[in-house]
């Protein structure tokens, strides 16, 4: 979106839940992957896209929540093609697997996993965890799976990013925080710059196979996410950037709504390279550090950076 574009919106809103966002969509005959898939909104996203028919796919690193999962969007749903699929986004021979045994077109893609203000954790290549699990493991797996999102067309790939990358842009001297001091807020809102990054390019580069790719904020929902977050930092945080305002929670349901909208909609038909809240675009712009989007989330030259640093980091093939 720039000053002269219109702002795309939707009839939905904050409080729309996924159910409401998928009522009346018919996903019969398509494929979809949900990264994360057997908690929070990664549950009600699957669920939703069940609802309409698609055949969905848990990628998941606890195969045994993916398989309770399963069976109970199956039990609300009456959708007995729900699948498991083993997958660890920190681990690149897991997504290579993941990426190796797909078979068929691809349809619909939602990166949603990711881990929150962690403890300094690298992995064994050396990159700091939240970094490579939030975006090296999305890039990786996305662009491992575009031949299966160019066959049909009409693919849509959605990146579940955050308000916390107002917090920092891709530091590109320093991403794995080897020179500068390490701050788990700093590293998450990095991770979550990227996956809007990502999508700006990816939209670019994909759209002669007729895929699109958008970035969102689900807004605040209580999950497994803030598993490293205490209760002390939540309510600091909240404190911080309520501006005299009261924050409130999103149920799981409405934290979903988002997401579905990008992948499921046919409001967004052939919408590309946006980030999106409360189920309508972002103002662009610094407005706070819980709306809108930052324009250097939307920076078309650091976006083409990060690719190609994405690129030559994995030795990826896209």
């Amino acid at each position: 979106m720039n000053a002269s574009t219109p702002r795309l919106t939707t009839p939905f809103g904050a409080e729309s839940t996924a159910a409401e966002v998928i009522s009346g969509v018919d996903l019969t005959g398509r494929r979809a992957v949900v990264t994360g898939g057997a908690s929070g909104i990664g549950v009600e996203t699957a669920r939703a896209l069940a609802s309409a028919g698609a055949q969905v796919t848990l990628a998941v690193r606890n195969l045994d929540a993916g398989a309770r999962t399963a069976e109970d969007i199956t039990a609300t749903t009456g959708n007995a093609d729900i699948r498991v699929a083993p997958l660890d986004l920190a681990d690149q021979a897991s997504v290579a697997a993941f990426v190796s045994a797909w078979d068929g077109p691809l349809h619909i893609l939602v990166n949603n996993a990711g881990v929150m203000a962690s403890p300094e954790v690298r992995t064994p290549e050396g990159w700091e965890l939240q970094f490579a699990t939030n975006h090296l493991g999305h890039f990786a797996l996305a662009t491992g799976l575009h031949a299966a999102l160019a066959r049909d067309g009409g693919a849509r790939v959605v990146a579940v990013s955050s308000s916390a990358h107002h917090r920092s842009p891709v530091v590109f001297e320093d991403i794995h925080f080897r020179e500068r001091a390490y701050e788990p807020w700093s590293a998450y809102g990095q991770s979550k710059t990227a996956n809007v990054l990502f999508a700006v390019e990816a939209a670019k580069r994909w759209a002669a196979d007729g895929i699109t790719v958008n970035a969102l904020m689900p807004g605040g929902i209580r999950t497994a996410l803030q598993r490293y977050v205490s209760e002390e930092e939540l309510a600091r945080l909240r404190a911080q950037f309520a501006n005299g305002t009261e924050l409130l929670w999103k149920t799981t349901e409405q934290g979903a709504a988002t997401s579905v909208l990008l992948a499921a909609s046919p409001l967004l038909a052939g919408v590309s390279g946006h980030y999106f809240e409360d189920c309508n675009e972002a103002v662009r712009g610094e407005l706070s550090a819980r709306s809108g989007v930052s324009d250097h989330a939307l920076d078309p030259e650091a976006a083409a950076l990060l690719w190609q640093v994405s690129h030559d980091t994995l030795g990826s093939r896209d």
